[in-house]
C-alpha cells in the first residue's frame, strides 16, 4: 500500500466504465491508479466477465486490474436503471465502453446526444476493428487481432504454425493506448471545454507496436521469418541454455555490444570476420553466429555465465520462473510486488503502480470491489433515499454487495 500523501494527478476526474474484460479495464485501471474516480457499471447477478478469470476460485485479474475502482450493479435495460445511468454519465468526465459499434446508439446513448447534455464528456469507444471500416460489425476478441495484426505470423518457428501470445496482449496494448488518449483529450478539453470521441480499435495499437513491417516488406520483398527468440535486427540474440539446465537471455542490439560479446566468448577475431562484421552480415549468417554463442554459454552454469558477461558489460539476464521471480532481490529492491489488504485472505499480492511519478505518484487504495459494493452510496449521492434504494433492489434494478469478489 502506498504511504504517499500528495494529491494524485487525476483526483476529481470521474470515469464511468461500461466495459467488460481486459482493454477497457486497463484504460480505467491506469486512470484509477492515478486518482480518478472510476465507477464500474456492472450487470446484476453476474458482473464484469473479468470476475470469471479465476485461479483456485479467486478472481485474481479482477482484484488486480479493478483495484481502486467502485462498483454499481445496475440493470439499465429497465427504464429506471437507464435513468440512473444517464445521471451518472451526466456527472462524468469520461465514459468508457466496449460494446459492438452502434450499440450505444441503439440504447439511445449516442455520444453526440450524451455530449449535448454534458459537453465536456470524453467517450472512449473500444472495439476489435474500430467504429468504421468494413469489419466494424465483426466480433473482435484479442486473439483475432493478435492473428490479423501480423504478430502470430512473426511468432514461433519456421517449421511450425504461427503462435499466439499466452496473454491478452492486444487488449493490454490497446488499454495503455486508450489511457494515453484520454489524457490527450483532457488536455484538449482544458483549452476549449469540449469533449470528444476516442475510436479505439484493438487492431491499430497492436499493429503499430509491431514496427514498420509493411515498409520492410515493400523494401525487401520478404516476410518476417518465424525464428523463435532470434531476431535479424539484433544478432546475436536468443535464450540460451546453461550447463545446469537453466536459461539466460542475451541481446546484442548495437554493434558495440556485439563486439563485447565476441570478446567475452574469447573470439575477438569474429569482430572482423566478414560473416559477422556488421549486423546485416550477422543476420545473413544468423544460425552460425547463434551456434557459436550457444556453445560457449553452455559450458557454464547460469550464475557463472551471468557473472562472466556482466563483468564484460554484456547485456544478459536470467530467465526466471515465476516461483523464482516471487521474492527475487530485484523485485524486492524496487517494490515491484505489493501486498494489498484483501477481503478473502489477509492480503493479495499485485504489481505496484507504474510508471512512478516523483511528485504526484499513483496510489493503491483497495483491491477490485465486490459486485455492487458502492451502489447505495452512489445512489444516495444522486438523491435517492434508503426507501428508494430498497425498492430498486427488490425490483432487480440494482444489486448490493453480498461480499466476495470471487
Amino acid at each position: 500500500m502506498s504511504t504517499e500523501t500528495q494529491q494524485p494527478p487525476l483526483e476529481g476526474l470521474r470515469v464511468i466504465d461500461l466495459s467488460r474484460l481486459v482493454a477497457g479495464n486497463i484504460v480505467t485501471h491506469i486512470l484509477a491508479d492515478f486518482g480518478a474516480e472510476v465507477i464500474k457499471v456492472e450487470k446484476p447477478g453476474r458482473g464484469d466477465d473479468l470476475r470469471n478469470w479465476k485461479v483456485e476460485g479467486v478472481s485474481t485479474f479482477w482484484k488486480a486490474y479493478c483495484r481502486n475502482k467502485k462498483s454499481i450493479a445496475l440493470d439499465f435495460r429497465q427504464d429506471r436503471g437507464m435513468e440512473i445511468l444517464r445521471q451518472l454519465i451526466d456527472s462524468a468526465d469520461v465514459l468508457v465502453e466496449n460494446f459492438r459499434p452502434g450499440t450505444l446508439e441503439k440504447m439511445s446513448l449516442a455520444p453526440k446526444d450524451l455530449q449535448t447534455r454534458n459537453p465536456g464528456l470524453i467517450v472512449v469507444r473500444i472495439s476489435g476493428w474500430g467504429q468504421t471500416g468494413i469489419w466494424k460489425d465483426r466480433p473482435g476478441f484479442g486473439s483475432l487481432i493478435e492473428a490479423m495484426s501480423g504478430f502470430a505470423s512473426m511468432n514461433g518457428f519456421e517449421d511450425r504454425p504461427p503462435v499466439l501470445p499466452p496473454l491478452a496482449l492486444a487488449d493490454m496494448i490497446a488499454g495503455q493506448s486508450g489511457a494515453t488518449a484520454v489524457l490527450m483529450a483532457l488536455r484538449a478539453r482544458d483549452r476549449d471545454g469540449k469533449g470528444q470521441v476516442i475510436d479505439l480499435s484493438l487492431f491499430e495499437p497492436m499493429f503499430a507496436t509491431l514496427g514498420p513491417q509493411i515498409a520492410n516488406l515493400r523494401l525487401s520483398g520478404k516476410e518476417p521469418r518465424r525464428m523463435g527468440s532470434l531476431s535479424e535486427l539484433s544478432v546475436p540474440r536468443n535464450i540460451y541454455e546453461t550447463s545446469d539446465g537453466r536459461f539466460v537471455a542475451l541481446s546484442a542490439s548495437t554493434q558495440a555490444m556485439a563486439e563485447r560479446v565476441f570478446r567475452a566468448i574469447d573470439r575477438p577475431e569474429l569482430i572482423l570476420d566478414p560473416r559477422f562484421k556488421t549486423n546485416p552480415d550477422r543476420a545473413h549468417n544468423i544460425y552460425e553466429c547463434d551456434a557459436i554463442v550457444a556453445e560457449f554459454i553452455h559450458r557454464y552454469d547460469r550464475d557463472a555465465i551471468i557473472d562472466l558477461f556482466t563483468k564484460a558489460d554484456v547485456t544478459i539476464g536470467i530467465v526466471p520462473s515465476y516461483e523464482e521471480l516471487d521474492g527475487h532481490e530485484y523485485v524486492e529492491s524496487r517494490g515491484v510486488v505489493v501486498e494489498v489488504p484483501d477481503t478473502d485472505q489477509s492480503s493479495f499480492p499485485m504489481h505496484a503502480v507504474s510508471p512512478r511519478l516523483s511528485r504526484t505518484p499513483g496510489q493503491i487504495q483497495h483491491i477490485g470491489p465486490d459486485l455492487g459494493k458502492d451502489g447505495p452510496d452512489l445512489l444516495a449521492e444522486l438523491g435517492f433515499d434508503a426507501a428508494d434504494i430498497l425498492k430498486m433492489t427488490q425490483e432487480g434494478i440494482i444489486e448490493t454487495s453480498q461480499g466476495g469478489t470471487s
